[in-house]
């Protein structure tokens, strides 16, 4: 049976979600999309520019992708609000991943201020996914606004640093009868494929794919990951142990 993820009015079969930031050319992003097998990819309001068809961004995202435009650059609110409604006026859909962000040297984003523009925009019929630090009361506040999943950070945008925040993480998973996506800090697959594991329903990486040696490649490898992480969740991993069992008898043998 097929395992696939519901969202926001769309049924998708992958869930591993990508984004075009950090490319040394964008042109290498449909081929880093059809190896991930990614079907929804991020994109910041601000690398649209229909002027410029080589650095207008949508140009090399296929046109069947699910567009999520972030708000990327605003600080407040407001601010996050007039972006989603320009990303939505310019055509790219009611998807929105609301980013709010005040501190510049971490970049972590203001929960506080994310839930206003989240209760704002679910309001206007957009499927609204936060990034947010792992925090269960912001998260509730998030979901009782209309946020149509909840997307807490692994460890600081770009670091490709891991899953530092994984027992925070895994608090959202347990608590919220909503998708908790995984988004940020990501470096290797085996993170990814953890982070699945743990039963988050996605995880969102950028950096990690686009700064490789041969991000092709190492699309294919998220891939391969994140479908392993999520086929583990479901097989139900077995319990772990603090004393040592032998997987066969130690009695027995040879008539001893």
């Amino acid at each position: 049976m097929e395992d696939l993820f519901h969202l926001g009015g769309h049924v998708l079969s992958s869930r591993l979600f990508i984004g075009t930031g950090k490319y040394s050319r964008n042109a290498l992003i449909p081929e880093v999309v059809a190896n991930s097998g990614a079907q929804v990819i991020t994109v910041a309001l601000r690398r649209v520019d229909p002027s410029s068809p080589e650095e207008n961004i949508l140009t090399h995202i296929p046109k069947d992708m699910v567009l999520l435009p972030n708000t990327s650059g605003a600080r407040t609110a407001e601010e996050a609000v007039r972006i989603a409604r320009l990303a939505k006026a310019a055509g790219m859909g009611n998807w929105i991943k609301i980013e709010v962000i005040n501190d510049q040297k971490h970049l972590l984003p203001d929960n506080a201020e994310t839930v206003r523009a989240t209760e704002i925009l679910a309001a206007e019929g957009f499927v609204v996914l936060p990034y947010m630090s792992p925090d269960l009361s912001a998260a509730v506040r998030m979901r009782d606004a209309g946020a149509a999943a909840v997307m807490p950070l692994g460890s600081p945008i770009g670091t490709n640093r891991g899953i530092r925040t994984k027992e925070l993480i895994g608090i959202l998973i347990e608590e919220m009868d909503i998708p908790v996506i995984v988004d940020a800090g990501i470096g290797r697959p085996s993170e990814a494929a953890e982070a699945m594991e743990m039963g988050a329903s996605a995880v969102l990486l950028n950096t990690a794919i686009a700064t490789a040696r041969d991000p092709m490649v190492m699309a294919a490898a998220f891939r391969d990951a994140v479908r392993a992480g999520r086929q583990a969740y479901l097989a139900g991993l077995g319990p772990v142990a603090e004393a040592a069992s032998a997987s066969s008898p130690l009695t027995g043998f040879l008539g001893a």
